[in-house]
């Protein structure tokens, strides 16, 4: 018993202790955002614009398509059970609340992960291994501003943008499937949901871009800059980068959800 005990008290202060080294790293990286530096300007827009580029963009086939058959079935299924007329703003509500407030978050943020957060993770975990973080640093070049921040930056960006266009497509691109192959009755639903959201649900997403793209890239960065000089940390590393963005994703959204709607 006094194992299981010490195990648990262990593992409780290792993950303490992580969750303080990302809040540290997280406060260096914010800690050059506002500060001007002279050398490497042309380079950090160009990472920042390519980094928007390949979250956003190449990500946007994917999301389209999730939020399309996300919308499609969500809708399709809703108005079998609120078809009549005392259940169109129920339903209404029902669709800001699983679409807006809750599945575009979670899908948008899972396709960055899957995507930018493991190539990140591995593109820095490189850089460590090869020596290119301390070539940087022989340059007069902060590692931290010219490979973090724009990172931070462009991933939030990207986030924010997608979260927007999961949440058009998946309402209109579901309510233009519902409408086109079956006969349920969708007559004023755009209007049902233009009076169900509300100017809270649009700060929420604000809200939950920065968050989740904030979690997503420092971990991500962090998992990188731990690997020291051998290779075969890389895979584990990533692996524990992934797990690890989504958890906090999913703890981020419910405790932004609770402090908005509760």
């Amino acid at each position: 018993m006094s194992s299981l005990v010490q195990g648990i008290g262990k593992q409780t202060i290792n993950s303490l202790n992580h969750l303080l080294d990302l809040f540290a790293f997280t406060n260096r990286i914010a800690g050059i955002l506002f500060k001007r530096h002279k050398i490497g300007r042309k380079l950090f827009v160009k990472i920042t614009f390519e980094q928007i580029y390949f979250t956003a963009i190449e990500a946007l086939p994917i999301v389209l398509f999730i939020a399309l058959i996300t919308g499609s079935m969500i809708i399709i299924q809703l108005t079998k059970q609120f078809a009549t007329v005392e259940g169109k703003y129920i339903l209404g509500e029902l669709i800001v609340i699983l679409v807006v407030r809750e599945l575009g978050p979670l899908f948008t943020a899972l396709v960055v992960i899957l995507r930018s957060a493991v190539a990140l993770t591995v593109e820095t975990s490189y850089m460590t291994v090869h020596g290119e973080m301390d070539a940087l640093e022989m340059q007069g070049i902060d590692p931290v501003y010219i490979i973090c921040l724009p990172r931070l930056i462009g991933i939030t960006v990207a986030i924010l943008c997608l979260f927007f266009i999961f949440d058009m497509v998946a309402i209109l691109g579901g309510y233009g499937v519902a409408w086109t192959v079956t006969d349920i009755p969708v007559e004023n639903f755009l209007e049902e949901v233009g009076r169900a959201i509300s100017g809270i649900d649009i700060t929420v997403g604000l809200v939950k871009a920065l968050f989740f793209g904030l979690a997503i890239t420092v971990t991500s960065l962090y998992r990188g800059f731990r690997v020291k000089k051998a290779i075969t940390k890389i895979p584990p590393e990533t692996s524990k980068s992934a797990i690890e963005c989504f958890l906090y994703c999913l703890f981020i959204n419910i405790i932004i959800s609770v402090i908005f709607y509760l």
